[in-house]
């Protein structure tokens, strides 16, 4: 038997098992835009609401439209198209590249797919896959900015995705998140559609940015309102004050008038 003894110690060199490339060294950009304005919009809703509501708890990281690195066999393929929407939850606030599950040590969570006459197909069954087989996020939803009527969530039991149901407000609650998936309709920078929101297990909508301006804005407004009622009910009472005062001195003018000193 050949031990290593045996060996020159020149021939004994011990090859670097080469790391997996971290964010900062794969591609994060494959120069495809999304597919309509529209789109973008929709996935800034659900990015913008659900990092306002990260930002009350410690942790937790929201992301769409980058990509999200889950194997090597995936890098080597140059497949690095990832989801529209995602977000992970008990993992540090920072700013990411890309997600690159080996350096986080988790793959999100949640991920939602917005469908488009091109993409449709891809996102409902190869796209499906890949989160069901190889990212194995806990939840998976699509949904098409064009046809509210085509949405649908998925969750990850026993290694497979099964269909949620909709529970009794036409709505898709996530159990990871313990937030809804509701169908809006309302205006958003200017476009008057169906949108997909988030919203609190109570029916109240994660609010937007321009939302949070005119809730602080009709706040600020109450409270003025408010101030000025006060200053009104001030000025009422010291007018009645002023009033009773002048009473009571033109009755004790009277009552000295009769010789009656009003202070006995």
């Amino acid at each position: 038997m050949t031990i290593l003894a045996d060996f020159p110690p020149e021939a004994v060199v011990a090859e670097p098992i080469p790391l997996p490339p971290t964010q900062d060294e794969l591609p994060s950009d494959d120069g495809e835009p999304m597919e309509t304005q529209r789109h973008i919009m929709q996935m800034s809703l659900l990015i913008e609401t659900l990092e306002y509501w990260l930002k009350d708890r410690d942790n937790g990281y929201v992301g769409g439209n980058m990509f999200v690195y889950f194997s090597m066999a995936q890098v080597r393929g140059e497949y690095f198209r990832g989801p529209d929407f995602f977000a992970v939850l008990n993992v540090p606030k920072k700013e990411r590249k890309s997600w690159v599950v080996w350096e986080e040590g988790k793959a999100p969570d949640v991920i939602i797919e917005l469908l488009s006459s091109s993409t449709a197909r891809h996102d409902k069954t190869q796209k499906k896959l890949v989160y069901q087989n190889q990212l194995r996020a806990p939840e998976y939803y699509w949904f098409d900015p064009w046809n509210a009527e085509d949405w649908a969530g998925f969750v990850l039991r026993d290694g497979r995705y099964q269909p949620l149901e909709l529970d009794t407000h036409d709505r898709y609650v996530s159990p990871n998140l313990q937030l809804a998936l509701v169908r809006w309709s309302g205006s958003y920078r200017e476009v008057n559609t169906t949108w997909l929101r988030w919203a609190t297990l109570e029916g109240q909508l994660l609010p937007t940015r321009e939302e949070l301006v005119k809730q602080a804005e009709q706040h600020a407004m109450q409270a003025e309102n408010n101030l000025e009622q006060e200053k009104q009910r001030v000025a009422q009472t010291e007018q009645r004050a002023n009033q009773a005062e002048q009473r009571a001195e033109q009755l004790a003018t009277k009552l000295r008038a009769l010789g009656i000193n009003p202070d006995e």
